[in-house]
């Protein structure tokens, strides 16, 4: 297979000191020149469109790479086109510009744009406040005051008015609303739910994503535990104490590569994902063991490296797509601008640190050794995590987002979430092969006309730190209860998902494993194959896929040989990972006379490790070993 398609404009960049990931961030900062408004206000990157206006899409455009620019500036570097971002400021805020932004209205996504511009008048006032005229500085905190009398959501978002208060007051502007800050802080920290871990939202929202994490939440927790040390003291060592907690825990979510696990909504950040470990040097957070700063260096550059190197990031001219490793609308969501993809940006934060600070000063460590080949129970976002074998995932149950949002059952409602093997999405609803209904039970009422897939989880919890046990109601008349149990020593490539299903209705079954690259070294669909050559095999209750990206496979240990399994080629553009993916599936018949029906699936992942072609040899042993149903479920099933 020839690669000539298959770089990136960043691929040589080793991406491992300050000044190559500064180069980075500028070769991202180059290309919205072209696409950038003659005022400077706007970057006009597409003709997709969102819920939201397009004057709001355009500032997008225009806010979130500040949270790179900012940070350079900050750190002592310098940049050509600052210039466009001042000149930006001036007419985005100019109410009588033909580039105005718009004022801000209640929930308006202009609260969201805020929190970038406050992070720059905060850390890089004399490169982007300091140049602006007086009435550019007036028209500008108008602006940003403007949302201190406005709605904003019960969630994160409540951060963007703290950064936006906090930019005002760095620049000692009277449109500071201390009270609205202390107030929105206070209320923030309601959301914080003990052991580093905050939902997104109000008591009753069960809703643990990135945006708990990199994505806002922590980040913010930590950026502001730094810029408000001298005003706000207590609130931010419990910041920095939280943070300490929670790394423990959000480790776990990152592979050997640098790879995050992709779970829940808004992953068209990519490397957002990995923002918080920049933002914890950028808050001089004292490290819990085992993590050093040679660990936080290499969780965050390895993550960088692995995105400077996915061509289907970007588009020809440097600027990024829609998607994830490649242009993909069908796992976005109805907020996803052009613009969007640039909160990626914060990830940029360490290069406002200075070349001694221990960040940059320490030698990069791998993936700390006391946590590989490990299993995690992870109670407060309800996932358990394991990279035991070399497969790094989580099992998850009871998430789910609390509003509707595109493709939710398969951001929240899986069962696993992989570093390696991502998750797949719904492209239509006719048939199986659009539903890519990886990692998840599928349930069919009405002979395959449509099909179900768990959104709304009941019940869910771990028990004893062994598994998580949850209920689904997809009918009234229909339950699944489901235990997820993670891997053993004794069988590492393998996880038992035991459903057991009442149901007063005929219904169709359709459970998937692991959706992996389904092309072979010819580049086109794999074929029937057997013993470790790439391939296809089924065979009665099992199926499984082997190609350059691993091995995936899944078999029914319950004795319920009606359970066939299928090598199903996935509809194009399911899979975040690939664009044509293979997901081995076991279907089978149930009809109500059957009485409790017991459905025992065991399932096998294992990634090719660090672009080699193919799982490592010998594979198939693995494959032999089995996992053993749990004592105390056997029991139940007896």
């Amino acid at each position: 297979m020839t690669s000539f398609a298959y770089t990136t404009p960043f691929a040589s960049n080793p991406v491992s000191t300050k000044q190559e990931l500064a180069q980075y961030l500028v070769g991202l900062l180059d290309p919205l020149a072209p696409h950038t408004s003659p005022g400077g206000a706007r970057i006009h990157l597409g003709f997709t469109g969102t819920h939201y206006d397009e004057a709001a899409a355009q500032l997008e455009g225009f806010s979130r790479p500040i949270w790179g620019l900012a940070s350079l500036l900050a750190g002592g570097g310098s940049y050509p086109g600052v210039e466009r971002w001042v000149r930006g400021f001036a007419s985005g805020t100019n109410p009588d510009h033909e580039e105005f932004w718009g004022n801000m209205r209640n929930k308006d996504q202009r609260m969201v744009e805020c929190s970038a511009i406050g992070f720059a008048l905060s850390v890089a006032r004399e490169h982007l406040w300091d140049p602006l005229p007086p009435e550019g500085k007036r028209h500008l905190e108008e602006w940003l005051g403007g949302m201190n009398d406005k709605e904003m959501p019960n969630t994160n978002w409540l951060w963007f008015r703290v950064f936006a208060n906090l930019g005002l007051s760095k620049v000692g502007s009277p449109r500071f609303d201390a009270k609205r800050m202390k107030a929105d802080l206070d209320h923030l920290d309601t959301f914080y739910i003990g052991e580093g871990w905050s939902r997104d939202g109000p008591e009753g929202v069960v809703q643990l994503d990135y945006y708990s994490s990199s994505f806002a939440i922590q980040y913010a927790q930590l950026v502001y535990s730094k810029l408000a040390q001298n005003e706000d003291p207590e609130r931010c060592e419990e910041f920095r104490n939280r943070a300490r907690k929670f790394a423990l825990d959000f480790v776990h979510y990152f592979d050997e590569e640098g790879r995050a696990i992709p779970f829940g909504r808004s992953l068209t950040y990519r490397a957002a994902m990995a923002s918080f470990w920049g933002a914890l040097a950028f808050a001089d957070v004292e490290l819990p063991a085992p993590i050093t700063w040679g660990a936080v260096k290499g969780l965050l550059l390895r993550n960088l490296r692995y995105w400077a190197r996915q061509p289907g990031a970007y588009n020809t001219d440097g600027t990024f797509t829609i998607g994830y490793c490649y242009p993909n609308h069908n796992m976005t969501e109805n907020y996803n601008s052009p613009g969007s993809p640039y909160w990626f940006c914060k990830s940029f934060i360490p290069l406002a640190l200075s070349e001694s600070h221990p960040f940059w000063a320490s030698p990069e460590e791998p993936y700390p050794a006391a946590l590989k080949n490990t299993v995690k129970p992870l109670y407060k976002p309800l996932h358990i995590a394991t990279n035991l074998g070399g497969h790094t995932y989580i099992l998850s149950s009871g998430q789910q987002c609390s509003y509707p949002v595109k493709q939710s059952a398969a951001k929240y409602g899986k069962f696993a979430y992989s570093s390696a093997f991502g998750y797949s999405v719904p492209v239509g609803s006719l048939t199986l092969e659009e539903l890519g209904a990886d990692s998840a039970l599928a349930l069919s009422a009405d002979e395959g006309e449509t099909w179900k897939l768990r959104r709304e989880t009941k019940e869910a919890r771990i028990e004893d730190g062994k598994w998580l046990h949850s209920m689904w109601y997809p009918w009234k008349d229909v339950s699944v209860e489901t235990w997820l149990i993670p891997p053993t020593p004794e069988a590492p490539l393998w996880h038992l998902r035991i459903h057991r299903i009442k149901s007063s209705r005929d219904l169709l079954s359709a459970e998937g494993g692991w959706a992996i690259y389904g092309q072979g070294p010819d580049d086109r669909a794999l074929e029937p194959s057997t013993g470790e050559a790439f391939g296809t095999l089924e065979s009665g209750s099992e199926a499984r896929a082997a190609s350059k990206a691993g091995v995936s496979g899944i078999a029914e240990l319950g004795q319920r040989p009606s359970r066939k399994g299928k090598a199903m080629r996935t509809d194009a553009n399911t899979n975040l990972m690939v664009p044509r993916a293979v997901m081995p599936t076991l279907m089978d018949e149930h009809n109500p006379e059957e009485g409790d029906i017991w459905l025992v699936t065991a399932v096998f992942g294992l990634p090719s490790v660090n672009g080699a072609n193919g799982a490592a040899p010998g594979w198939e042993a693995e494959w032999k070993k089995r996992p053993t149903i749990p004592q105390e479920i056997a029991a139940l099933m007896a």
